[in-house]
């Protein structure tokens, strides 16, 4: 007979990744745990522990390809299983209720249909290794604002048919061996402790057999939490487990049966994950580059791309050379090497507008040295950051050294990113020791994105000089990083450089984007703007050379208020480590720009129907009920700027027939243009008989459709039951003649045919 306490044990964190082993359970190594969800980043958090790095989630949803979802997953599978981990903390199929969410980018779409397709092909790529995916983060948590507290007020109907909905099919069809609760509380209950949803629903009526475990540091009450569905607490610092749950247990206010269940599902976890499977090895840097190209999405083009080989070309943004390829947060890895557009493209670079406020980490290699201990490790650039200490180390100190060339002589800046005491020598010369306090009461966000204080140095054209930088450790966990920042010009000087640089090319390449300090897990954004002056330099160069074609380097919408001065847009998201090749390949035509938007881009902030983020008294109210996205862009007279589903891509589709045989629609389309290409096929369902209590149409399913110049090919897109159905305490649905459209995007609606439903 295994004691009470035995069984506890197995429920919580040993650490910050990884539950224990437990030998009288019959588990005799940890189970360990890691983010994702575009790498596996393992226990350490470290550049000295590289991962793969591919595009955000929101690029891969661009995709529409759940067949490249999968491939996708197995990667992450074998990443996992290369770095000891047994459980990914993936996929985010939380939805894009509003454009200001700050972890847009980690999710797919604003569409739970195709959420969900795409995040059922990654979970069973994944699992394919014997890697458990662990779907998040359960549910409604669509914000950042007060994450941790908020209140999110959704009706039955909403949570049904929108935000439970990607979780359900990847419960029901990928076979999700985990689910994350969220920090958040629903309808009054928070969801670490929310029995309707996690026990009564997610455990009873979908069959899960998985584990649900908290997001970290969001359990809190030891018999709510047990009462109400949790299976593991994470992690082990502050986790409500351990003795309480025992003496909870012996009071008699916790049922031993319910913990029984939750060390079942644990065994079932650690029978699920022990096993490696011998599947054929995938090249993660191939897939990175084919994925970011496949996700582009062409939102204009004037037949200026895909560009000519020879081409004299300027190369414009600070984003040309410090790509953004990945968000921040639970979604960012080190990779081993990153290449940025200005070292794929063969042009002449000009800076143009910088929108960064912080300085980029220092260009390595850097020495890091654990003080006390004999550790030390080689990292790539200046960023320093252990979210647990290698081989449990706990050293007094921990410096970063290296060396800083100047490649051109004036006043460069050297800045210190982190919380605590620090000491910067520069050439033995001390430039600060101090201490810098937080700037926020966010520990994740004071982690993610301290504050940063700057120092001068004068170096001379070509001179060297060692740094060092000393950080006095107090907490088994690093997090700082030494920028770095040459002289450049006023922000005046510097337009007018890229400017000068535009007039004299053939064609113009702007990159633009966001910053880690406007787009990041831990808070939610404030505008849609561009920041600094990218708006002006992109209008200013396309004043200059007609043929400008703009690089939005966004994980989610921006506005765009120069698109009708440019020769075309291409959004790239955040592209992963191949960003700079996967560019290449599709400026000059060697890929095509696949991508189809899951999410809709507004003109302006104001005109989106759905924007608030902030809570008022706690409470975040979904008052727009079964309306967000595209679902309310509809029922509005306001025309977003790119519509969901849009994209262009390098040929010209016809499409040719659409008929409906039992339970599918049967599109045939045909490519008319002079390339090779692949359409998204998408099929809407609208009543013909208006109703006013569901959307004006609705996406029921989509396929990708791949032929070469002249072919005609056809896709069967299943119709299934839920299409047609709405929740009224239980799915019920609804009779009557439906149209049934064959589309390129929401708004290039094809061909229709009509159907009723049995």
């Amino acid at each position: 007979m295994v004691s009470l306490s035995v069984k506890v044990r197995l429920l919580s964190g040993q650490d910050m990744w990884t539950l224990p082993a437990v030998p009288e359970l019959g588990v005799p190594e940890p189970i360990v745990m890691s983010d994702g969800p575009i790498g596996v980043r393992g226990t350490q958090w470290t550049a000295g522990d590289p991962s793969i790095a591919l595009p955000s989630p929101t690029a891969l949803a661009a995709t529409w390809d759940v067949s490249l979802a999968q491939r996708v997953g197995r990667l992450l599978g074998q990443e996992a299983r290369r770095k000891g981990v047994h459980v990914l903390l993936a996929p985010t199929v939380n939805l894009h209720r509003s454009p200001y969410g700050g972890r847009h980018f980690e999710a797919y779409s604003e569409d739970p249909v195709l959420s969900g397709a795409i995040g059922v092909a990654y979970v069973r790529g994944v699992q394919e290794h014997g890697v458990a995916a662990v779907v998040k983060h359960f549910v409604a948590n669509d914000s950042e604002t007060d994450r941790f507290t908020v209140d999110v007020r959704v009706s039955e109907r909403a949570l049904r048919e929108l935000y439970l909905a990607p979780f359900e099919t990847i419960v029901r069809e990928g076979g999700a061996w985990g689910v994350m609760a969220a920090y958040n509380a629903v309808n009054g209950t928070t969801m670490t402790e929310h029995a309707r949803l996690q026990r009564e629903i997610l455990k009873g009526e979908w069959g899960f057999d998985g584990v649900i475990v908290s997001d970290w540091g969001a359990a809190h009450d030891t018999v709510a939490a047990m009462v109400g569905g949790l299976d593991i607490a994470m992690p082990a610092f502050g986790s409500p487990w351990g003795d309480a749950l025992v003496d909870a247990v012996r009071s008699g206010d916790v049922p031993e049966s319910l913990v029984d269940d939750a060390v079942a599902r644990v065994l079932r976890l650690y029978e699920r994950v022990r096993a490696k499977r011998d599947l054929p090895t995938v090249d993660g840097v191939a897939l990175a580059r084919e994925v970011a190209a496949r996700s582009f999405v062409l939102a204009v083009n004037d037949g200026v791309l895909p560009l000519e080989r020879g081409a004299r070309i300027a190369l414009i943004g600070a984003l040309a050379k410090d790509a953004r390829v990945m968000g921040g947060g639970s979604a960012q890895v080190y990779p081993a090497k990153t290449v940025a557009p200005v070292e794929a493209i063969d042009a002449v670079y000009a800076i143009g507008a910088d929108p960064r406020t912080k300085l980029p980490p220092a260009p390595g290699p850097f020495v890091a040295r654990f003080i006390g201990t004999s550790y030390e490790a080689t990292l790539p650039d200046g960023e320093a950051r252990w979210m647990e200490l290698p081989d449990g180390l706990m050293p007094e100190a921990v410096t970063l050294s290296g060396r800083i060339a100047a490649s051109r002589g004036g006043t460069h800046e050297l800045a210190i990113r982190g919380i605590g005491t620090f000491s910067l020598t520069a050439g033995g010369r001390t430039l600060f020791a101090g201490t810098i306090e937080p700037d926020s009461g966010d520990p994740a966000a004071v982690f993610l994105s301290p504050p940063e204080r700057r120092f001068p140095l004068e170096l001379a054209a070509g001179e060297e000089v060692e740094v060092v930088v000393r950080h006095e450790v107090a907490i088994p966990l690093i997090s700082f990083a030494l920028g770095h920042g040459e002289p450049v010009g006023t922000p005046e000087e510097l337009i007018d450089e890229a400017v000068a640089v535009a007039r004299a090319a053939d064609v113009a390449v702007v990159v633009v984007g966001t910053t880690e300090e406007v787009e990041s897990e831990g808070f939610d954004r404030t505008t849609l703007r561009l920041p600094g002056r990218q708006d002006e330099l992109v209008s200013r160069v396309a004043r200059v050379n007609p043929r400008t074609v703009v690089v939005v380097n966004a994980g989610s919408p921006v506005e765009l208020p120069w698109v009708d001065e440019v020769a075309a847009v291409l959004l790239t998201w955040f592209p992963g480590q191949e960003a700079g090749n996967a560019l290449a390949d599709v400026l000059f035509g060697e890929s095509e720009p696949g991508g189809r938007l899951p999410t809709t881009w507004p003109v302006s902030a104001s005109d989106s129907p759905v924007l608030s983020t902030t809570p008022a008294d706690g409470v975040l109210s979904y008052s727009e009920d079964i309306f967000i996205g595209y679902l309310l862009w509809q029922r509005g007279d306001t025309t977003p700027r790119f519509a969901f589903g849009h994209g262009l891509g390098y040929t010209t589709w016809e499409y040719l027939g659409l008929e409906i045989e039992g339970d599918s629609a049967r599109v045939t389309v045909r490519n008319t243009g002079v390339r090779s290409g692949r359409e998204v096929v998408q099929v809407y369902v609208a009543p013909r008989e208006p109703d006013d209590t569901r959307p004006v149409r609705w996406l029921a399913g989509f396929a990708v459709a791949e032929a070469g110049p002249g072919e005609t090919v056809a896709v069967a897109i299943p119709l299934p039951e839920r299409a047609f159905q709405v929740w009224d305490s239980g799915w019920r649905t609804v009779p009557g003649a439906y149209l049934i459209e064959a589309a390129h995007s929401i708004d290039d609606r094809r061909l229709s045919a009509s159907f009723h439903p049995r």
